[in-house]
């Protein structure tokens, strides 16, 4: 196996900043063998001209060794592509968006949590910090404390807030409960945002905005630096809480199931968490295999979709979400809830309570988000891989506002090309205050070239076809970054300019994650790389 050597780099060169980087963390935290190298690749490849290798993984143990590293990249022109856990599947996994980046890997020796303070409800955490890290961590020593999850909890703190993750608590959007960050910056130097940036000061954590420009934004899906610390709002845990399943039997039941949830939600009563409607084949998916229900040719017939809400007892809609309080108030918006959503014919209202026997598959979904629901980390969503064989993902996932008409004008749109592609519509809507995020989850045989290769194309023509109907994705796999930075070309590209200008300034030889979120550097613009 040859190695990939970054972009413009001889072998000396190269071995040069290897050994500079050995002296800083030790030869051990330099690898640069490219059997082990294979472990940083994307699990889930996708199409043929894309899939780009690592030269080399360092793994820092704290930001001097970081700010180390970033200045050792820039004495000799090395890119750099920063990780945390490197579980973001599905979009790239570890692996660079610029072919023989070195991974610098924070969350192998950065993974302490350094401070829980229950009484103002935060945590101080580094990049390596896990769901699970946190979640233990509270069960022990802040039980009073509730974290809000994303589907998958083996997933860094820092790294799903930073590519702007989701959760489903009343804390679900992430971003918005960060509280403040320390960040190495393109040069070395080393910042705190917020109230951080007072010597000594006892409010980083509680008042993130500090004076003059809020910066912390312009580190999310960014190439502008290295996040070392991340603070992170708690919940207070409820003293009850009570997860809810509605199911739909129509397709075309989504416009109205959309057109109720709007009023309910806004105001964040009754419905107090972020829920999210899913589809029959992604709910049949965490349970099953594709075989089981059809193992012909083309897209899953009407006869096998009708067969699965049969037998799991589900709808072709299911609604899921979660209430939180004193008894009395779970009751009181359980009512309100269920007496909106049943003017829907068809409509059937489940709480966790009702379907508790271990046999009922259908059930799965409505247990697993009860504990995501509750900031109980889980890893049951990746039993969607098995549905089909050697399977892998890869996500679409246009935003748009909460709105009926928007919701089934999006799922013709995805489900028309997605048969066309031969590839099933497994699809969630996750609602916020005032948008919806359309997950469309592309399920593939990742050993399967021409799958790979269908699913990359299907993908990147549904991005040129929403954003002709004004839907902008919000989170891309690596392969596809560019191909959605250019949808966000209003007023000639107004937006990437701006991106260029600062990664320029602050980044001038380009060294941090070059093409990152369709952010190249002066340095590799227009290279096709």
């Amino acid at each position: 196996m040859s190695r990939t050597l970054p972009p413009d780099v001889s072998e000396q060169d190269f071995a040069r900043a290897l050994d500079a980087f050995a002296a800083v963390v030790g030869e051990k935290w330099v690898i640069s063998d490219p059997a082990e190298l294979a472990t940083y690749a994307d699990p889930y490849p996708v199409g043929e001209g894309f899939g780009q290798a690592p030269s080399a993984v360092v793994s820092p143990a704290d930001v001097e060794q970081v700010q180390a590293v970033v200045r050792i990249a820039n004495e000799h022109g090395i890119p750099l592509m920063p990780i945390s856990t490197g579980k973001n599947n599905g979009y790239g996994g570890a692996s660079p968006r610029l072919a023989g980046s070195v991974v610098v890997n924070t969350g192998a020796r950065m993974n302490r949590i350094l401070e829980v303070n229950e009484k103002y409800g935060y945590a101080l955490v580094e990049p390596g910090v896990t769901y699970f890290d946190l979640y233990e961590y509270l069960e022990e020593h802040a039980p009073s404390l509730m974290l809000d999850c994303p589907d998958l909890g083996w997933g860094s703190v820092v790294g799903n807030t930073l590519d702007r993750g989701v959760g489903y608590t009343p804390y679900g959007d992430h971003l918005m409960w960060q509280t403040g960050l320390e960040v190495v910056l393109p040069q070395g130097e080393v910042m705190r945002t917020g109230m951080g940036a007072v010597p000594d000061s006892n409010t980083w954590q509680l008042f993130p905005y500090g004076f003059g420009p809020f910066p912390d934004g312009l580190f999310t899906q960014s190439n502008l630096g290295v996040v070392t610390k991340m603070g992170i709002a708690l919940m207070q845990r409820p003293p009850a809480s009570a997860t809810y399943l509605i199911t739909f039997e129509n397709e075309s039941d989504l416009e109205q199931i959309v057109d109720t949830m709007l009023p309910l939600r806004i105001n964040m009563a009754p419905i107090q968490n972020v829920p999210v409607i899913r589809n029959i084949i992604l709910d049949a998916a965490a349970v099953s295999q594709r075989s089981e229900w059809y193992d012909g040719e083309g897209p899953l017939p009407a006869e096998a979709i009708e067969r699965m809400k049969s037998e799991l007892d589900l709808g072709y809609w299911n609604f899921y979400g979660t209430v939180y309080g004193p008894p009395p108030m779970i009751e009181m918006y359980l009512s309100m809830i269920k007496e909106a959503f049943l003017q829907i014919p068809g409509a059937r209202f489940f709480t966790h309570e009702d379907r508790n026997d271990p046999a009922d598959r259908g059930a799965h979904v409505l247990h697993d988000r009860h504990k995501i629901n509750n900031g109980r980390p889980s890893l049951d969503e990746l039993a969607v891989l098995d549905f089909v064989p050697h399977g892998g993902h890869i996500g679409f996932s246009p935003v748009s506002a909460p709105e009926g008409r928007d919701a089934m004008r999006q799922a013709a749109m995805v489900k028309a090309r997605a048969d066309e592609y031969v590839k099933d519509y497994a699809a969630q809507f996750i609602i916020g205050l005032r948008e919806m995020h359309h997950i469309c989850l592309f399920l593939y045989d990742t050993h399967d070239a021409d799958a790979r290769q269908e699913t990359l194309d299907l993908t990147r023509l549904l991005i040129k076809e929403a954003a002709a109907e004004g839907y902008g994705e919000y989170r891309t796999h690596n392969a596809l970054m560019d191909d959605v930075m250019a949808t966000f070309d209003w007023n000639d590209g107004a937006l990437l300019k701006f991106h260029e200008s600062i990664k320029d300034a602050l980044d001038p030889n380009g060294v941090i994650a070059p093409g990152k979120s369709g952010v190249w550097p002066a340095k590799y613009r227009g290279r096709g790389l």
